[in-house]
């Protein structure tokens, strides 16, 4: 039996206990750094396939590493488990984390046979506080040549574009008075967030393709009667490159800085958590992936101007700047629904999810076999300085 072939027989035989691990993590979402269950359920299937799993590297308690084989190349690739509040795992993060271990299960089938070292991380928070920022500043992805993951979609992109990302919180503090007998004696914390949200909503008239700027109100008042005092809101700007992304920020600071201006307010922002980075797809393990998705049977969309909207944005985008790595994702023919809706994640749940996280398994651990039997592929991984 070739290389190929044992891992897809590997796979077969977890293929249930995949599926009801998905599942399950679907069942009971959790969110940023506080996903013990899902983590403690993906550690145990790791380690019982028989994958050497460390829990809680790098002081973060929900992530893990497990590892088989002692090959030269070493592949990583990521779990994600961390869901939305209120809509659950509407981004498909149960598949993510079901695919990361069919994937490092089947590739450490074959990995002292073909070469490899098969890592499996698991990374938490990356809807928000940027896990595998923390963990690639630490070293878990230290050694690591390559690094890949798949991520649901209602259509199949080989390198979706993913944006960089920043995330904030503003809070805005005046004075409380009595808004009808004496409001004069008011400074209106609302007021200034009426300003700000007036102006990022005239700024996006001239922001470039590729830039995004939106959020919420985290905080408005305590009663409608009483001159807010202080409010707050959370939110986010996204541009194509890190670079890009720093002056979309400044841009958009300046629109909170006037709604202090213009009240009378003080102001006070902070960041959420570190920025994520553009997704720089590596081309060469991309078509490799195309060609074993396709064996897999998937099918992917051509790019075109509505794919090149359609942007999001990852921590993966930090580990794709110091590893070679890619980002795919894989469709769940669901459309109306996308991405962050209630009806999304009911669609991670159905036949053809399991259907795609046993598929992007075996797209992800013939890749992985494939990156050490391609000659040239190899030796260009293995030259690089590992992350």
């Amino acid at each position: 039996m070739d290389a190929k072939a044992a891992a897809r027989a590997r796979l077969d035989e977890s293929a249930d206990e995949l599926v009801a691990l998905s599942h399950r993590i679907h069942a009971y979402p959790e969110l940023a750094y506080a996903e013990e269950r899902a983590a403690a359920w993906l550690g145990d299937a790791l380690d019982a396939a028989g994958m050497r799993v460390e829990r809680g590297p790098c002081g973060l308690p929900t992530a893990f590493t497990a590892r088989a084989g002692s090959g030269p190349l070493h592949v990583a690739i990521c779990a994600e488990y961390d869901a939305l509040p209120d809509i659950g795992h509407a981004c498909g993060h149960n598949m993510i984390a079901a695919m990361a271990v069919g994937a490092g299960i089947a590739a450490a089938r074959v990995a002292d046979e073909v070469g490899l070292t098969v890592h499996v991380i698991g990374t938490p928070a990356e809807e928000a506080g940027g896990g595998k920022i923390k963990l690639l500043a630490r070293g878990a992805f230290a050694g690591v040549h390559a690094a890949m993951m798949v991520h649901p979609a209602p259509f199949e992109v080989l390198e979706p574009t993913m944006l960089a990302y920043s995330e904030f919180d503003v809070h805005y503090h005046g004075k409380a008075a009595h808004a009808s007998a004496f409001p004069e004696h008011g400074v209106n914390a609302a007021d200034a967030l009426v300003v700000a949200q007036t102006a990022i909503g005239l700024l996006r008239q001239h922001m470039c393709p590729g830039q995004r700027v939106h959020g919420i109100v985290t905080r408005g008042g305590e009663a409608p009667n009483v001159v807010p005092a202080h409010t707050a809101a959370r939110w986010v700007a996204r541009a194509r490159t890190l670079a890009e992304l720093g002056d979309v920020r400044a841009r958009v600071v300046r629109c909170f800085e006037a709604g202090a201006l213009a009240t009378g307010c003080t102001m006070q922002l902070e960041d959420t958590g570190p920025p994520y980075a553009e997704v720089v797809h590596d081309a060469a393990i991309a078509a490799v992936y195309r060609r074993n998705a396709e064996a897999a049977g998937r099918r992917f969309l051509e790019s075109g101007p509505a794919l090149e909207r359609s942007a999001g944005s990852t921590d993966m985008g930090n580990v794709s700047l110091a590893i070679p790595s890619i980002h795919p994702t894989i469709g769940l023919d669901c459309l109306p629904a996308v991405n962050h809706q209630p009806e999304f994640a009911a669609a991670c749940a159905t036949p053809g999810a399991d259907r795609a996280t046993l598929e992007g398994a075996l797209a992800m651990a013939w890749t992985a076999i494939d990156l050490a039997a391609d000659g040239a592929l190899r030796s260009r991984l293995l030259a690089r300085r590992p992350g």
